[in-house]
């Protein structure tokens, strides 16, 4: 174990104190591949949910040359998904995700600390109740092989390092949340001082400017206090802080806000990539 590096590239950089840029393409993910992104979102929220799609992707992004030439394991582009389910609807998606062998989960629609700690325990495998991060109680199934495989390490290496970021030294696994009601960013303070293990939190303006009447105006007063709110809650418990609707014309600005993971949509074009790297000095 001691000589595996780190091997997610995501919370590699924000333990170095960078700013995050993850590509949101399409399913397959080679459009990232190529580009400086420190991950990449299989966006099935709101596409098509299909673990078959996502299996083969994840595939596609496995490169020899770049793992022979580097001589690490490590993805030079690490992979997380966005999962249709919030947490108390149910976890076997989180399983099914995990077992494919991506590094994270961005759980939409966090609104309790119950909603919270569900997606927490639906990342990680159970323990002794001696052990000394029992909680939040694990509830995800044991079949670690394709995950494994994929990460290129043993299935007790596997062990080791899939629990949470934030949570386990030496845990890999992202575990994000999007607050997107005016009940979760109520909540949001209990949920960061009692559930343990979120790594990320980002803001849903777009849906919570639907449930605020005002769709899609993300400059709207209320909108804006409130994403204001989330940002200066995450502050205050020193949790990262992600952006979604990334463009041209915010991310400069959002970086100085101190958000530290961007979702760049890198189907479209790589110039936001740049400026935003730039505007991070990476």
């Amino acid at each position: 174990m001691a000589d595996l590096p780190r091997l997610n590239g995501i919370t590699k950089a924000l333990d170095a104190g960078q700013v995050v840029f993850i590509g949101n393409g399409p399913v397959d993910a080679q459009g990232a591949s190529p580009q400086p992104y420190d991950g990449v979102l299989f966006e099935m929220e709101h596409g098509m949910y299909d673990i078959t799609e996502l299996n083969n992707g994840l595939r596609s992004m496995l490169d020899r040359k770049q793992i022979a030439t580097s001589g690490s394991i490590a993805p030079a582009v690490t992979p997380i998904v966005r999962i249709p389910p919030n947490a108390g609807e149910t976890n076997w998606i989180a399983k099914q995700v995990l077992d494919s062998g991506v590094y994270g989960i961005i759980w939409p629609h966090i609104d309790t600390v119950e909603e919270a700690y569900n997606a927490v325990a639906a990342m990680r495998y159970p323990r002794r109740p001696e052990d000394p991060i029992f909680e939040p109680f694990g509830r995800r199934g044991d079949a670690p092989g394709r995950a494994a495989n994929y990460w290129g390490v043993t299935n007790q290496e596997y062990y080791e390092r899939a629990d949470l970021w934030k949570l386990d030294d030496k845990g890999e696994v992202l575990c994000a949340m999007m607050i997107e009601s005016p009940l979760g960013i109520k909540n949001l303070p209990d949920i960061l001082e009692k559930v343990p293990g979120i790594g990320v939190i980002f803001i849903g303006e777009g849906d919570l400017s639907q449930e605020l009447g005002v769709p899609r105006q993300y400059e709207n007063p209320e909108v804006l206090a409130m994403v204001k709110e989330v940002n200066d809650i995450c502050k205050a418990h020193n949790v990262a802080r992600g952006w979604f609707h990334t463009t041209m014309d915010n991310v400069a600005e959002r970086i100085e806000m101190g958000y530290n993971v961007f979702i760049a949509n890198s189907s479209r074009s790589h110039a936001l990539l740049h400026k935003g790297r730039e505007s991070a000095g990476r």
